[in-house]
């Protein structure tokens, strides 16, 4: 066995700070671990470790400031490594550093007739410089065309498994057009925007010799960009990993590119997630954290949405305003909304029933609706016709169970009345529906509707339903898409009668139409029956003779 010393290798900056320590004494690694994070002001890297072994001694701690050659740890490792061996890797990784200052001498020189070039306005292709990988992907672009940018503007954020960067403008001036888009693989060389320059310096013509010019330079200009691609910049989290394209942030966040990586595979982001290393960055045990805290949750209104909530706003800075509390009753109903809305794959089905005859018929019926002190509404005729639907199709008379593997089939048929009240939306039940008389649902649509207004139904009376009826009909529309009254696997929505011109084979005459709309779980309810149950009614409700067959 021997021990390493491994250590910091060419930075490409003058000095960085350590952010994160990945190991710890006793730890067994594999080449290419992370060993620290290091970070400067424009960019993070994770240092990998250069071979496998055990750590035995931790030089470094978090807040260090690090640079080439310092000591980071000692590795113990298989094999022997000879003295000339590290004086050779000492000599190796030296010679770099004598050569840079004659190097980065020259490159002043070389660029001085660059500023000769013409002061007039040009367009100039501004490309990715040599990033030290062979591609990233853009995970942000922070320049649209019509900015102006000035020399050293991060244009784009770019990331690879392991380190991401920022890309800043070498020239100033006013963005012409942007060559990529988040999601993009790029890699050294290519175009990233086109700027129009003014003056001397940095125009097109300054730059176009570049790429012959770099067998001199280029060493020392890998040297100033590798470390920026080798390095991790503060890149923004790539958020919602349930795809493998990178999309925009919900905003900065500092973290460096293992912990992004954890992030994406656990589909967090990173926007949301409170930072506990220094100067607020985000480290793994963040995320777990974060994670875990998550799952502990009680399920809320959007549980399963996999979508943030609404933030609140101020709107007193927009006028005058006052904050008021919603009761119980709008409270459940907000609730039970959102919760079926979000869970129930909904598809609503519409039609129009003739119910000419049956209207007719009701308004024949006001003598004896005197006498008995009930009347009767078309709402009547409406619960009875569903209640005789649910009979003839009984998959509509079910509830899912959350096992996903079974339902409840009901021998029984209670229908649901919504009524509006001055408290809000409730559904009070009838109860045996198919078993009783239009006069008998009739008498008790107009108790409910009248304790319902004195806030005097009971919660018993509003449990057990197999199917609601929502009526607009009094207050108009033509159609819309009622949310299904979980465990229920349907609901209808019933809008204004029209009278409309009808075409009855010889000549067209005036019949009254209701719109009707069936919002069904399709879960449990597939199209075919959908259609067959909203033509049923239709029939069942243009003659209503039909309900003693």
């Amino acid at each position: 066995m021997a021990t390493e010393i491994i250590k910091v290798p060419d930075l490409g900056m003058d000095a960085a700070s350590v952010i994160e320590v990945s190991v710890k004494e006793g730890d067994v690694i594999a080449e290419d671990d992370t060993l620290i994070v290091l970070e400067s002001d424009k960019a993070s890297m994770d240092v990998p470790a250069p071979m496998a072994g055990k750590i035995t001694k931790i030089k470094v701690s978090e807040g260090d400031s690090l640079a080439e050659g310092d000591e980071i740890l000692y590795l113990e490792v298989e094999g022997a490594s000879g003295g000339d061996d590290k004086d050779d890797k000492k000599e190796e990784s030296d010679s770099p550093a004598e050569d840079a200052p004659a190097k980065k001498e020259t490159e002043p020189k070389d660029a001085e007739p660059k500023k000769e070039a013409s002061s007039g306005s040009k367009v100039q292709q501004v490309k990715v410089p040599d990033i030290g990988m062979d591609s990233a992907s853009i995970i942000e672009i922070n320049v649209k065309p019509g900015d102006t940018i000035e020399e050293e503007d991060a244009i784009v954020v770019l990331e690879s498994d392991k380190a991401s960067m920022e890309v800043p403008s070498d020239v100033s001036g006013e963005v012409v057009s942007v060559s990529v888009k988040e999601g993009d693989t790029v890699s050294e060389g290519s175009v990233l925007i086109e700027v129009k320059t003014s003056g001397g310096g940095s125009t097109e013509a300054s730059k176009e010799p570049e790429p012959e010019k770099q067998e001199a330079p280029a060493k020392a200009d890998a040297k100033e960009s590798k470390p920026k691609a080798a390095s991790e910049p503060e890149a923004p989290s790539l958020a919602h990993a349930y795809d493998d394209a990178p999309v925009a942030p919900s905003k900065k966040v500092h973290a460096g590119p293992a912990v992004r990586k954890l992030a994406r595979e656990f589909g967090v982001d990173l926007a949301y997630v409170p930072g506990s290393g220094p100067k607020g960055r985000i480290v793994k045990d963040d995320v777990a954290g974060w994670v875990k805290k998550r799952l502990q949750e009680p399920a809320k209104a959007a549980a399963g949405a996999g979508i943030p909530e609404i933030p609140d706003q101020d709107f007193s800075k927009f006028g005058e305003v006052d904050i008021q509390d919603l009761n119980r009753i709008a409270q459940i109903t907000a609730q039970n909304m959102a919760r079926n809305w979000l869970n129930i794959p909904h598809v609503t089905q519409f039609d129009e029933a003739d119910v000419t005859e049956t209207e007719a018929f009701r308004q024949s019926l006001k003598g004896e609706m005197e006498k008995r002190g009930v009347k009767i509404s078309p709402l009547a005729f409406i619960v009875k016709a569903c209640a005789s639907a649910l009979i003839e199709f009984p998959n509509f008379n079910v509830s899912l169970l959350a096992d996903g593997k079974r339902r409840v089939q009901k021998h029984y048929v209670h229908i649901g009345v919504a009524v509006d009240t001055p408290n809000g939306l409730i559904v009070p039940v009838i109860r045996d529906a198919d078993k009783k008389s239009i006069w008998q649902i009739a008498e008790e649509i107009i108790d409910y509707a009248k304790r319902g207004r004195d806030g005097k139904v009971k919660a018993d009376e509003m449990k057990g339903g197999c199917f609601t009826v929502s009526s607009l009909g009094g207050l108009g529309g033509t159609a819309f898409t009622p949310i299904v009254n979980a465990p229920e696997v349907a609901i209808l929505g019933v809008s204004k009668n029209q009278v409309k011109p009808h075409w009855n084979g010889k000549e067209f005459v005036p019949r009254t139409f209701t719109p009707l709309s069936l919002s069904y779980d399709h879960r449990a309810v597939n199209g075919a029956d959908a259609a067959k149950f909203a033509t049923y009614l239709c029939t069942v409700l243009a003659d209503i003779r039909r309900l003693v067959l």
